[in-house]
């Protein structure tokens, strides 16, 4: 019983086997501080720049991996107890959500994708009066406006069928590929073939108009909306397009059963040549604006275009946290993992399945987990900048939210292009006090730690069934290119006024704090990662030891700390559900974005310091041919197009090849020389082996295959 006397509506678990995790942590602790006594007390007379260098990226792994020990030290995890939400609260008595979902172009992001996502969130177990859905269209295109057109009819159908069968994932693309047709029931069976083919037809429909590259003329008459793009010169220059296709407040909008549809809003926001339009940050903090005067819900959830609701539940989850009576008012977000449909059986290009599983957990237990762009269901006023205050919570939980109409669709939509417009944040605190933030590529990171600094906690929640799947990048460049933005962004944050060891330090816990680091830090990994792939197997070549001896005692500690910190990787990722040979590909993929991904963020970072850069979103493409799609399945690795990323791949691909066969050749010449090299050079003979055995699909890329992923 909590204190007011309800039973909460949420529960927080410890993880288990921390006794384990904890006992490790401190071996590794012990086998750091021999190696580091060995490093200062058998420093050489000659080379002795290269180990201090070592020392010093030995230095840097161990405080990285001290971060981590923070990160993984008191992972929470918490349920949610649904059946009391709904007994406390009658239907009419929960409160509104605004469902942001964001695309940029139509050509990396597919329409007939978009809105299967749209109307996946419109179909939620919840009362469909009190959604209200609003797409923010940044590429401004017909297409994907026509689409949501179409969209809104097959809604009619769509949301009684998902509540009829009781539909997961209520995503219709993502629902008849992974489900069959019911045969118990005939009667079922036909409205699901009516269905399916209802839902191929328009998918057809919007293929098509997106392959034709325009939306025909005579199709442009049968709505207002199209006369918008009459104004259009570009996607880049072109007044705000606001269009209310469903009005959840109208009587009249109903599906086929005669129940209420949720609130449905296309959105354009004005963009012109001259002035910066902040990418997804300017996006949502006009969203925030648009909605605010159209519905108003309190809470707020956003998602990506690519990642469809995969539990109908979520949305009362996320409230369970919100409305409890003795901790919800503290609460900024609830924070659901990203999660992805379309991985491989080995995640070939790796996948954040640590980082989702536990490090977010981690950062739960320890004041709550960072914003991380989507699947985040947020408190509107804590996202509009208020600062954390229980008694002015409590006075706007209480307040109605009124949702008869009050005028028409019409005006409301030429009223709101205003909140929309190009020059509206001028001299305002968007961006800077309010909103999504600002002046940084990772606006999700920033936004969250600027959130929890005024006195806001946050809840992560992974829920048994997913609360959305995604789609990761299917390329090895697309994957680097991502990790490249994140890494770069981090970074920007740490080296700026909102680090959270400045911005933070009054309201953030210092466990917090450092559990920040984890990801603003991923730049600095890059140099002491370069520095132990290339320089161990150079000093190889030119003779110079840089561990101790196999036959030493000293080898033990870098031995025992080496190994047992990759065994308990290894169970780590196993125990979340992954495969051996999918740790395998995490591993090399963990090497190749330190050495390329993070090397070029720490170069952009570098150059925008010195005033030669500016900051810019790309998005990854959602788009792949068939022959492409096909590798991907079979788990071969794309190197189809031309990168300076490769370019640095293969050159040290190839330099650890060069003197692991140097090596085998000129140093091992017979037993006793064999014996004795392997005595004095073993480590760094090991550790070239293991980079060689890395790169393998590098040296299977360049010499053997003849497909077109290799361009």
């Amino acid at each position: 019983m909590g204190k007011n006397g309800y039973l909460p509506l949420f529960e927080t678990r410890p993880a288990r086997g921390l006794v384990f995790f904890r006992s490790y942590a401190a071996s590794i602790f012990i086998g750091i501080c021999f190696i580091c006594f060995h490093r200062v007390s058998y420093f050489p007379v000659t080379e002795r720049w290269v180990w201090v260098g070592m020392f010093v990226a030995e230095l840097w792994f161990s405080f990285y991996f001290f971060i981590t020990v923070i990160v993984k030290w008191n992972p929470v995890f918490r349920c949610t107890f649904k059946d009391r939400l709904s007994s406390r609260f009658e239907e009419e008595e929960l409160l509104g959500v605004d469902i942001f979902v964001c695309t940029a172009d139509p050509r990396l992001e597919p329409p007939t994708m978009v809105v299967s996502t749209v109307l996946s969130v419109m179909a939620y177990d919840y009362p469909p009066h009190k959604l209200s859905v609003y797409l923010s269209d940044d590429g401004c295109s017909d297409l994907t406006f026509y689409a949501l057109l179409e969209a809104s009819g097959f809604a009619q159908l769509w949301l009684p069928f998902c509540r009829k069968l009781k539909v997961e994932p209520t995503s219709p693309e993502a629902y008849f590929q992974t489900t069959p047709e019911p045969v118990d029931d005939a009667f079922m069976a036909n409205e699901w073939l009516i269905i399916k083919k209802t839902y191929e037809d328009m998918r057809i429909r919007i293929e098509s108009m997106t392959r034709l590259g325009k939306v025909p003329a005579d199709i442009r008459k049968e709505h207002k909306g199209f006369d918008e793009w009459d104004f259009v010169v570009s996607r880049h220059d072109h007044p705000s397009i606001l269009q209310i296709l469903i009005d959840g407040r109208d009587p009249n909008a109903i599906d086929i059963e005669g129940k209420a549809l949720p609130t449905l809003v296309y959105l354009a926001r004005e963009k012109r040549p001259q002035i910066h339009h902040n990418f997804k940050a300017g996006a949502l903090n006009a969203l925030i604006r648009i909605s605010s005067r159209i519905s108003n819900a309190p809470f707020i959830l956003n998602v990506d275009c690519d990642m469809h609701s995969n539990n109908s539940k979520a949305i009362r989850d996320a409230l369970c946290f919100f409305l409890d009576e003795d901790n919800g008012h503290e609460i900024a977000y609830v924070q659901y993992p990203q999660t992805f449909g379309n991985l491989t059986k080995n995640e070939i290009y790796g996948s954040l399945r640590v980082v989702m599983k536990l490090e977010l957990a981690g950062f739960d237990g320890n004041g709550g987990p960072c914003y991380i762009g989507t699947g985040c269901v947020h408190r509107r006023e804590s996202l509009c900048g208020m600062k954390y205050s229980k008694e002015l919570i409590v006075e706007s939980m209480a307040m109605k939210y009124d949702r008869k109409i009050i005028e028409k669709a019409s005006s409301i939509e030429e009223n709101c292009k205003a909140l929309a417009s190009c020059t509206y944040e001028e001299n305002t605190p968007w961006g800077k006090e309010m909103g999504v933030k600002y002046g940084c590529v990772v606006e999700d990171i920033l936004t969250g730690i600027c959130i929890q600094s005024r006195g806001w906690r946050s809840v992560y929640l992974t829920p048994q069934r997913e609360a959305f799947l995604g789609m990761v990048p299917t390329t090895l460049l697309d994957t680097l290119v991502q990790h490249k933005r994140w890494a770069e962004g981090d970074f920007q944050i740490f080296l700026s006024k909102h680090c959270p060891f400045v911005y933070g330090c009054q309201n953030m816990p210092l466990k917090l704090q450092l559990s920040y680091c984890i990801y603003l830090f991923w730049v600095p990994n890059c140099f002491a990662t370069l520095y132990y792939v290339f320089v161990p197997s150079f000093c190889l070549l030119k003779g110079i030891s840089l561990f101790p001896k196999i036959s030493s005692s000293w080898g033990i500690p870098y031995l025992y700390v080496i190994v047992v910190h990759r065994v308990q990787s290894l169970v780590e990722f196993v125990w979340l559900g992954g495969t051996v040979r999918g740790w395998l590909n995490e591993q090399r993929m963990w090497m190749f974005k330190r050495t390329t991904s993070y090397f070029f963020a720490a170069i952009d970072n570098i150059l925008k310091l010195c005033g030669f850069s500016k900051s810019a979103f790309i998005i990854t493409g959602k788009v792949a041919d068939d022959d492409l799609n096909r590798r991907y399945e079979q788990e071969s690795m794309e190197f189809g197009t031309s990168s300076p990323m490769f370019t640095v791949l293969a050159t040290l691909a190839l330099f650890n090849l060069f003197g692991l066969v140097v090596v085998g050749t000129n140093k091992a010449i017979n037993d006793d020389a064999r014996i004795k090299v392997f005595d004095i050079f073993g480590f760094q003979i090991l550790l070239c082996c293991v980079l060689v055995f890395v790169n393998l699909p590098i040296y299977q890329g360049m010499f053997f295959r003849k497909d077109s992923g290799m361009g």
